[in-house]
């Protein structure tokens, strides 16, 4: 729906005869004295200096750098990506055991799934339920379909009817699943995004009933040559090597997905600020996720989302295409990466419409693709960053986070990220 297409899968496919060579070349640029090699190694063995060093204590920075603890287990996963490669061809279905069905909140393993030897269906369940109005009541399918067509419609050619036939599609195949299925396998990653969907999911079974098997795989990290960031990256044997990480959901796992899809149609976020405080050793990902999404609020001290203030942030020297701002944002700045690049596309373009913008797009009907736009902070935005004025004095667009509508001039809730909570913030 908002274009979480596949990313590269070559970083993620690693050669452990390449990873050694790299090693020797570190210890020995290291023990030269070259500044790069030098501040490598300082991030992951900062109390042993290089000249009296070992490869083993190279190989660790290497293996550190690629997502892994140590180079025994970088070794021992690049061994069993081998074997699920291996596996692939002529061995048996990993899911063939009984019927079953897939559930991603995107289409980007879909095809992955039958690559790597999956044989069940599958069901795309996307709403990028982070952005835009998620309110209680009857008619959230059509909100949200006049959303996700107003936000990011544009670029991707799409109609209010597709995007609610699509919506209601999914919520269908979503409610015959645990009829229809002897077991529901639910991927997902760390970020909000997709712990959102969880929540829903976990919402459905829990009122309308489980499958006899209900599995949840979700992941944080995966070594690779590039920053983790969702399960697109991944290539098939790398999905089939996630199988036997899956684990049983219950009925206080579902219980506690009904709460908080519950808390994050809710005007008042303290009921999922509560959750966001409370590790659940079944759903590991889920309580920082739902901090991520509180952090969209906004903020006690300046008024911006978390998002807007990396956006200005890296706008700001002005050397920056908007598509080179959400590059950067996936690679170094965002904690948890959870936007595709449309919905960081729509917090640029919405943060432009307030009434004194802080950063200026070109004009409409310019020939320009909008990756390459480049905004330019104006003394507004500067003094927002700078803490001399408070975003919402800036007048910006009506916005939600989940349940929560954020009119500037009108009582609002805001993100205290020192105390973990959300404060109420009387009329201006």
């Amino acid at each position: 729906m908002t274009d979480r297409s596949r990313r590269p899968e070559a970083p993620f496919r690693l050669d452990l005869g390449q990873q050694k060579t790299r090693a020797k070349e570190l210890l020995r640029d290291a023990r030269a004295g070259d500044p790069a090699a030098l501040a490598r190694w300082r991030v992951h063995r900062p109390d042993d200096p290089p000249e009296a060093a070992r490869l083993a204590d190279a190989q660790f920075v290497v293996a550190r750098e690629l997502g892994s603890p140590s180079w025994p287990r970088l070794k021992a996963h690049v061994q069993a990506m081998g074997r699920s490669r291996a596996a692939m061809v002529g061995g048996p279905a990993p899911d063939g055991d009984r019927p079953t069905l897939h559930i991603r909140c995107g289409s980007d393993i879909g095809g992955r799934l039958g690559e790597a030897g999956f044989v069940g269906d599958f069901l795309e369940h996307s709403n990028p339920y982070g952005q835009g109005p998620v309110p209680d009541g009857a008619d959230l399918l059509a909100i949200r379909a006049r959303f996700i067509t107003a936000a990011y419609g544009g670029p991707l050619a799409l109609s209010e009817a597709a995007v609610a036939d699509k919506l209601r599609r999914e919520e269908e195949g979503l409610a015959r699943a645990a009829a229809r299925y002897e077991r529901v396998v639910l991927w997902c990653e760390h970020d909000s995004y997709d712990q959102l969907c969880l929540v829903r999911w976990l919402a459905q079974f829990h009122e309308g009933g489980a499958p006899p098997v209900l599995e949840l795989i979700s992941i944080r990290q995966f070594p690779g040559a590039m920053r983790f960031i969702g399960l697109g990256q991944l290539p098939p044997e790398g999905l089939r090597l996630l199988w036997p990480t899956r684990r049983a959901l219950g009925a206080a796992d579902l219980a506690v997905g009904g709460r908080a899809w519950d808390a994050l149609r809710d005007a008042d976020p303290r009921g999922l600020a509560a959750l966001a405080r409370a590790d659940r050793p079944g759903l590991p990902d889920l309580a920082r996720a739902l901090r991520r999404h509180l952090q969209e609020l906004p903020w006690t001290g300046d008024g911006l989302s978390l998002t807007e203030r990396l956006v200005l942030d890296l706008i700001e020297p002005g050397d920056l295409g908007v598509g080179q701002v959400y590059a950067r944002m996936m690679r170094d700045r965002e904690p948890l990466p959870w936007l595709s690049d449309l919905m960081l596309l729509a917090v640029v373009q919405q943060m432009a419409r307030a009434g004194e913008p802080p950063f200026r797009l070109p004009e409409a009907g310019t020939d320009v693709p909008w990756p390459q736009w480049r905004p330019r902070i104006t003394d507004a935005g500067r003094a927002v960053l700078r803490g001399g004025r408070d975003w919402l004095s800036l007048r910006p667009p009506e916005r939600w986070v989940g349940g929560v509508r954020i009119v500037p001039g009108a009582a609002h809730w805001r993100w205290d990220e020192a105390g973990g909570e959300c404060r109420a913030v009387p009329p201006s």
